[in-house]
């Protein structure tokens, strides 16, 4: 069958929740019943399937993932998710404080097996509602990442993060969600998939290789990586062939295949959609600098918006997010220079 991002994670939660009664959701806005299945349609019908485990709380995202932790803490598996990823800031002490730090303030004796659901992406809401905040969490020991970008990940990893004894942060793109209806987003990236019958998981901290090359070595998440597959199609037309990576897991990363493909190509050019400063490219920049860099034929190059807040000017928003033809160039500049 194929589905959306956003019919692919309601699936995945909805076959989770009938096999496991500890399995619960909560946010905002969706338990209404006939409502939109929050602010991406994710939940959409679910709440009339499972009346006492689709929970709507107060506009209190610390109110959210406190009771998240409080749950999870005492053996129940909650899917907490915010309206916009930039509200994850509105919990930052519970996520941070509590959330990611009590298995190891306890010894490992209180277990914490939760998902953190946010979608994030530059869709023209303006500078409080278009972060990309894998940064920010990056920086926090004891939460793992995921980032899918297809609807085959998506199911996959949402599974695996459901399943898994520690928090998960799963990071969702609203230009991918595919979502139908009152709720789809102007500018929609196909990323639709076919998802098998039998039942999968996508193991956290396994990157995919989607394309194949020897010249260059093209890095990115969400929807960077729809982005980086137009780049190196655009650019095999010219002679240069790329490895194109998709992280699917930003943390923890998947050194050992980014190394591989490094050690194949010798050039790296690492795309993300949120700001250049302290992001998720430095982390991958730097670990290969220190641990390979006897493989580099260049200098290792970050593409990333400028290290300003995302602007409302449709414009401005263009020229802000990187383009499969300004990633393209970057890599022609770097062939050239090396």
């Amino acid at each position: 069958m194929r589905m959306s991002i956003a019919e692919g994670l309601r699936f995945a939660i909805d076959g989770c929740m009938a096999e496991d009664q500890s399995v619960f959701c909560l946010g905002e806005d969706i338990g209404v019943p006939g409502g939109f299945g929050g602010a991406f349609t994710v939940t959409l019908g679910l709440e009339s399937k499972y009346r006492d485990r689709i929970i709507d709380t107060p506009i209190s995202e610390a109110a959210i993932f406190g009771m998240a932790c409080g749950a999870a803490a005492m053996g129940m598996r909650p899917i907490a998710d915010v309206q916009y990823g930039d509200f994850l800031l509105c919990a930052a002490s519970q996520i941070v404080n509590q959330i990611a730090k009590l298995r190891y303030m306890s010894g490992g004796a209180i277990g914490l097996p939760l998902v953190m659901r946010a979608p994030v992406g530059v869709t023209g809401r303006g500078a409080q509602h278009s972060q990309n905040l894998e940064s920010f969490f990056l920086s926090c020991p004891g939460i793992k990442i995921v980032a899918p970008s297809t609807a085959y990940d998506a199911v996959g990893l949402m599974r695996a993060a459901i399943r898994d004894p520690d928090p998960v942060l799963v990071f969702e793109h609203k230009l991918l969600y595919g979502s139908k209806g009152a709720r789809t987003e102007k500018g929609t990236f196909d990323a639709s998939s076919e998802i098998p019958d039998e039942y999968f998981e996508v193991p956290i901290g396994r990157a995919q290789l989607l394309r194949r090359g020897d010249h260059v070595t093209l890095v990115g998440s969400l929807l960077m990586s729809h982005f980086n597959m137009l780049a190196a199609e655009e650019l095999a037309g010219e002679g240069i062939q790329c490895d194109v990576v998709d992280l699917r897991s930003i943390w923890p990363l998947d050194i050992e295949l980014l190394h591989e493909s490094v050690k194949k190509t010798g050039r790296i050019v690492i795309v993300e959609e949120g700001p250049k400063q302290g992001g998720v490219g430095a982390e991958i920049a730097s670990g290969i600098a220190e641990l390979i860099p006897d493989y580099l034929l260049a200098p290792i190059v970050r593409v990333a918006a400028p290290n300003t807040p995302a602007p409302f000017s449709p414009p401005l928003e263009r020229a802000y997010v990187p383009r499969p033809s300004a990633i393209a160039r970057r890599v022609r500049d770097l062939m050239s220079a090396s």
